[in-house]
């Protein structure tokens, strides 16, 4: 696989989005940073989740590489009438872990120590960040191959690429 160039990595404090089809905003969550220029994107649960969903903390839950934003999406509205923020994603490369995936810390511990412990951030992109780090984030995005949690997790696939809508 080659290596994307640039990743988003945002702290997440819920579940459900994106959804197991792998659309990601489907529920607009990070709204306008969807829309960013990026070639892959980690999920990671923040240290206070919301209720229900506190065993994301800490953890990677999502990968989706070689994203795809539709040129035209049509309903874009949502059922209460407003618009969405940003666009939706889908990926050609998705990996939903959720509660089952790996503590950040245990795989990149310079990344959990720049997110968690010293600038407390919501998201970075990987090109902004030191070259060791960015050596870590790419070691998570190569954890699609390798990792296989104890438990059954949600979702793995590769899928063509799919404007698909379900949420």
């Amino acid at each position: 696989m080659e290596r994307p160039r640039n990743t988003l990595i945002y702290k997440r404090t819920h579940t459900g989005d994106p959804n197991t089809s792998g659309i990601f905003g489907c529920h607009d969550c990070m709204g306008q940073v969807r829309g960013y220029r990026f070639d892959a994107v980690i999920g990671v649960g923040g240290k206070s989740p919301d209720h229900d969903s506190e065993d994301i903390a800490l953890k990677i839950n999502w990968i989706g590489i070689d994203p795809h934003v539709p040129k035209t999406v049509p309903n874009t509205r949502k059922r209460d009438g407003e618009e969405f923020r940003g666009p939706w994603v889908t990926f050609q490369r998705f990996y939903l872990w959720e509660e089952t995936g790996p503590y950040l810390k245990t795989h990149a511990r310079k990344l959990f120590k720049c997110m968690f412990e010293e600038k407390h951030v919501r998201l970075l992109m990987s090109r902004s960040l030191l070259p060791e780090i960015q050596e870590e984030v790419q070691n998570i995005l190569d954890l699609v191959n390798t990792f296989h949690p104890s438990k059954l997790s949600r979702v793995f696939f590769e899928k063509t690429i799919s404007a698909r809508r379900k949420c």
